[in-house]
């Protein structure tokens, strides 16, 4: 697998937040944030400040999410990161 251009291939991580007062956030909470963590699987070919393994976060109301090889991968573009950990 290649991604081409300003494309990255990520693996999206589940994370359990909890807020000040202790308490924890479930999945549809968390559906509620502009932005997800994930892993880069495979940085594009024009993408140089980011690699593999990276861990990031991503605006999710510009990503798509395709199947390949029976595995579920999301789809972003440079410009949709935030941040980079």
């Amino acid at each position: 697998m290649r991604s081409i251009g300003n494309y990255i291939v990520v693996s999206p991580i589940d994370e359990e937040v909890k807020t000040g007062s202790g308490m924890t956030l479930t999945g549809n909470d968390m559906d509620q944030f502009r932005y997800k963590k994930a892993k880069v699987v495979k940085p594009g070919t024009d993408v140089t400040t980011i690699n593999e393994g990276d861990v990031l976060y991503y605006d999710k109301s510009h990503s798509f999410t395709m199947m390949i090889e029976d595995t579920q991968y999301t789809i972003i573009q440079l410009r949709d990161v935030v941040v980079v950990l």
